[in-house]
């Protein structure tokens, strides 16, 4: 007889929300009553004034009216009709009429099987409507299920935020999810009975709210999920429902718990798959592009060497130009190698301070030739929030990657503050190294910044001599690195008129004075 019930939480922090399970209700068990009140004194009234007098005729009106307050009221009003229309059909229509003794046996019979009947009609109303209002229970719950295994399918699969709801469902104070682990038997306290088995371990996998139990004796409920999976409940008593939903809750916390191992199954998977790209490409590297200027290095050695051959100077000079150049290649390769292994294993830990674009030019462009420069700098640029040597990285590496892929174009460097330049809520300036080579396409663009990519390059020297020569495809990789771990962005663009424009952000500096 339970009326409609809905386990009607808020979506904040909350799961399952149970939909509207109708049942009888009150308001037709009061009707119901009422017309088993009015219904069989009616028939008996209508019965008399017709002059009608035919007991069985009026036995089965009786009847219907028992039924039909039965399918309207359940089953105590249908009692109430039955009882009420064989006291009536006793005392109006049974012989003696006006007595409430029945002269003839199968008389008294027929008014027993009717109240048996109304009785039993009565009955199994009832107990159908109760089987409706379970089955339409059961129907809801799992409606209700189905949309909240829809929604963790597409939330973010934290253990953590899944408990809390599950937390918020049932009313608990506290929910703790335990993981089981087999532990080794002991080799030292070997058993009487056998070989030692292995121990399980619980171990707290996730929680959520105050003071989470992390043993069963700590915990008003248990719900053993699986042998690997317990969740553990402070709080009040539990009802058959919420028992119910627990039951799922933990159905759903093991494939939550087993898309999470799959996610970092994939996350591992991810990064042993970069890691042998890393070292593939690196082996690569070692062998041409650190081999080349190796190779050069010993032979310009050798020669000069020889006790037997007497160089001209200009040919002993250019021999240890070409040594000099080989070595700073090499110098600037290995570097460069190291500062990717720290972006990649995220070991970079910056020394962030106030610093104006113009200060890191000298040490950055130190080497290049001037005649290829243009620094278009305005004055009085407010300083940015950047690690001085590592802006020089990245400015150096932008230079030389300019200067490698538009040997016809001159460098030009100018900087901007303001005017809407931000990184996120913050306010940031930008240094533009501007060139008018070929540029790169539009896929090139993607893939400019990625590790060990070059796009038709050489690995002849730079022609003017920067004294980095061609590169292994990292320059680009490590001033982008660089930039994020300082909290900036780089960025390219087409320049207009052909070739490339890369533009580095930083944030502006809101400490003291340097």
């Amino acid at each position: 007889m339970a009326g409609p019930e809905a386990n009607s939480y808020g979506d904040d922090g909350v799961l399952l929300r149970l939909p509207p399970v109708r049942g009888i209700g009150t308001g037709r068990v009061i009707t119901g009553m009422v017309l088993a009140v009015l219904l069989p004194p009616g028939i008996e009234l209508l019965v008399t004034v017709l002059g009608f007098r035919n007991f069985a005729i009026i036995m089965l009106l009786q009847l219907a009216v028992a039924v039909a307050v039965a399918a309207i009221g359940g089953l105590w009003p249908a009692v109430v009709a039955a009882v009420l229309g064989s006291f009536l059909l006793n005392y109006f229509s049974a012989d003696p009429v006006g007595s409430l003794s029945i002269a003839d046996p199968t008389t008294l019979f027929t008014v027993v099987v009717f109240l048996a009947v109304a009785c039993g009609v009565a009955l199994a109303v009832g107990l159908a409507s109760r089987r409706a209002q379970e089955a339409a229970r059961s129907g809801a719950e799992a409606t209700a299920l189905s949309g909240l295994a829809l929604r963790i399918l597409s939330s973010d699969g934290s253990l953590e935020s899944f408990l809390e709801k599950v937390r918020g469902n049932l009313g608990m104070e506290a929910v703790t999810l335990l993981g089981a682990s087999a532990q080794a038997p002991s080799a030292q306290a070997p058993s009487a009975q056998g070989p030692a088995r292995a121990q399980t371990e619980w171990r707290v996998l996730a929680s959520a709210g105050p003071n989470p139990p992390v043993t069963h004796a700590a915990a008003d409920h248990a719900a053993v999920v699986d042998p690997h999976y317990t969740l553990l409940l402070r709080g009040g008593p539990l009802s058959g429902q919420q028992q119910r939903m627990l039951a799922a809750f933990g159905a759903f916390v093991v494939a939550v718990r087993d898309r999470q191992q799959l996610v970092e199954s994939r996350r591992d998977n991810v990064r042993l798959a970069e890691g042998n790209k890393m070292r593939t490409s690196i082996l690569r590297a070692v062998s041409h592009d650190l081999r080349t200027p190796l190779a050069g290095i010993k032979l310009a050695v050798s020669s000069l060497r020889q006790e037997d051959v007497n160089f001209p100077p200009e040919v002993e000079r250019e021999l240890l130009e070409t040594i000099e150049e080989y070595a700073d290649r090499l110098d600037h390769l290995v570097d460069n190698l190291l500062d990717m292994s720290r972006i990649t294993a995220d070991a970079v830990n910056p020394l962030l301070t106030g610093i104006a674009w113009a200060e890191v030019l000298p040490q950055a462009l130190r080497g290049v030739p001037k005649d290829r420069l243009r620094n278009e700098l305005p004055p009085n640029l407010p300083p940015v929030q950047a690690d001085a040597g590592m802006l020089e990285r990245v400015v150096a590496n932008i230079v030389e990657n300019a200067l490698k892929y538009a040997p016809d174009s001159d460098v030009v460097l100018t900087a901007r503050a303001g005017e809407g330049i931000t990184l996120g809520d913050m306010p940031a300036g930008q240094l533009r190294i501007i060139d008018h080579g070929r540029g790169v396409g539009h896929k090139e663009v993607v893939d400019i910044f990625q590790p060990f990519q070059r796009f038709g390059d050489s690995s002849s020297p730079v022609s003017g001599g920067t004294g980095a020569g061609g590169g292994i495809g990292l320059g680009l990789a490590v001033a982008k690195g660089f930039s994020e771990a300082m909290g900036g962005r780089l960025a390219a663009e087409p320049t207009p008129g052909g070739g490339l424009t890369m533009v580095v952000t930083l944030p502006l500096w809101t400490g003291g004075p340097q």
